[in-house]
């Protein structure tokens, strides 16, 4: 198989406040835009804000939708985190170690863009835990909000 990029596109209420975030904060390159619509390169994957109407509801935890990166460089993740701390963007949870001396170990924080989307930026302590330790149980913290 050649190389694959992942592409995902989601809602915003303002497109100019989304490539504030995006572009601007978190160092997104800007592709096509449409009045409706702009694609970015998101550390070399596609992402499409999608300008919509409706009304966006904020969540009230990090389940059950956000989407983001798993940086398999703890240098990388840090380089994001110093990035949206110096941009001022907005932290829906600060930076933090969750199943701390277990496989599952990893550091991660989470954004919330203009739109109330919510992304997660994280990096594993061990790579096996990405996609293996197939024994444990744990994913994400139950009933986790704020």
């Amino acid at each position: 198989m050649g190389s694959v990029i992942f592409h995902l596109a989601f809602p915003v209420h303002n497109l100019e406040e989304a490539r504030k975030f995006y572009v601007g904060g978190l160092g997104c390159t800007l592709g096509r835009q449409s009045p409706h619509a702009m694609v970015m390169e998101f550390y070399h994957h596609q992402i499409v804000a999608q300008l919509t109407t409706e009304p966006l509801p904020k969540q009230k935890g990090i389940y059950p939708r956000h989407f983001g990166l798993v940086f398999t460089d703890e240098t990388e993740w840090q380089a994001v985190l110093e990035r949206a701390r110096t941009h001022g963007l907005k932290f829906y949870q600060q930076p933090r170690r969750r199943f701390p001396g277990t496989r599952l170990e990893h550091q991660t924080f989470f954004l919330e863009d203009p739109s109330h989307n919510l992304l997660e930026f994280k990096h594993y302590t061990h790579d096996s835990a990405i996609f293996g330790e197939h024994d444990a149980a744990e994913i994400g913290d139950e009933h986790e909000t704020r």
